[in-house]
């Protein structure tokens, strides 16, 4: 397995397997170009099979952190530790880039995405609730 940091609109197109819907290309695009958003996608035999988003935030009073944004493996590639990987991959994109610590939101029902966070360090910080806004 390799892991490398996705740069073109390419192969983020070539790893829309891995999202929950097709890649657009002009998001695309716009992902690649926005400053502290980056993809790593894990490949086996050139094939993507696994991938990780993250997106640094920064804060007047806290400094600049990295949220997990999203992670997905292949079905056919799981438990097979690609995920973890790819967690300890970002984690230590984060740390390169002067991030204080990591985060993710995750369904406490989320039994898989749980026991991966888990094996690769991530520390349960309790219970939150999430509210959102649609905006379109």
């Amino acid at each position: 397995m390799d892991i490398r940091r996705a740069r073109s609109c390419s192969e983020l197109v070539a790893a829309e397997g891995l999202f929950d819907g097709p890649a657009r290309e002009d998001w695309a695009r716009r992902f690649l170009a926005a400053p502290g958003h980056l993809m790593l996608i894990a490949y086996v035999e050139d094939v993507p099979v696994g991938m990780v988003s993250g997106v640094e935030m920064t804060h007047p009073d806290k400094g600049t952190e990295m949220c997990l944004y999203e992670l997905s493996v292949d079905e056919a590639h799981r438990r097979r530790g690609i995920g973890r990987a790819l967690t300890l991959a970002l984690a230590d994109e984060a740390r390169a880039r002067g991030c204080y610590g990591m985060w993710v939101g995750v369904d406490t029902d989320n039994g898989p995405a749980l026991a991966t966070y888990d094996s690769a360090g991530a520390e349960d910080e309790g219970v939150f609730t999430m509210r959102g806004w649609a905006l379109g």
